[in-house]
């Protein structure tokens, strides 16, 4: 399928504003020091590169930084006093930094709904949708004797998913905006299995 020309001058902008991932790592052990926030950002990476690969591939770089960069300001904003200040706070870390550009910043906004940013992109809506997955596969993992994400199947997530008390603060709306890609929440469950049982090593899983 060709390329309109809008959309080949889209995926230029985004795939010049892109950093490399060496730098973006670096950016992230910087300002995030605590190592659960950490194994999480990298499991969100892992995700993203996974539904990228489906919806986007030619853009899997771009949106495995969005995943690891996603929680920059974690550790430095009030986030648990006004959760409006989370995804604006790293962008801002970002623009001090000299690097990203308005597709990276949007797509970090987009995660967090309260700060006044809705999704509107399929790299938005998917990373709205892959930060509670990881959390979500993550503790339906430490359920088995085990604790390992390997032992997960794709069935207890979609089990779990309806269990409202479950993990309930992995948002159902969030993870059900995969949906506005086009992708199944089904075809969702099994990707993010996938890539965190392929992440489990360097993520402590």
């Amino acid at each position: 399928m060709q390329l309109t020309e809008a959309k080949r001058n889209a995926t230029f902008r985004i795939r010049r504003g892109t950093m490399q991932r060496d730098t973006a790592k670096e950016l992230l052990y910087k300002y995030v020091k605590g190592e659960n926030y950490r194994a999480h950002s990298l499991m969100v990476e892992a995700i993203m590169r996974k539904l990228a690969a489906e919806l986007e591939p030619e853009n899997i770089e771009l949106w495995g930084i969005v995943g690891l960069l996603h929680d920059l300001d974690e550790e430095s904003c009030d986030w648990a006093s006004d959760m409006a200040v989370h995804g604006p706070a790293s962008v801002e870390i970002l623009k001090k930094e000299g690097l990203g550009d308005d597709v990276l910043y949007n797509a970090i906004r987009a995660h967090n709904p309260l700060n006044g940013y809705n999704a509107g992109t399929n790299l938005e809506y998917a990373c709205l949708a892959a930060d509670p997955m990881s959390g979500f596969i993550a503790a339906i993992a430490k359920g088995y004797p085990d604790k390992k994400v390997a032992s997960v199947k794709e069935t207890s997530i979609l089990k779990r998913f309806k269990e409202q008390r479950f993990a309930q603060g992995a948002s159902r709306p969030y993870m059900l905006s995969i949906e506005k890609t086009g992708m199944p929440l089904e075809t969702f469950a099994r990707l993010a299995l996938e890539a965190l049982v392929e992440a489990a090593d360097d993520v402590g899983l």
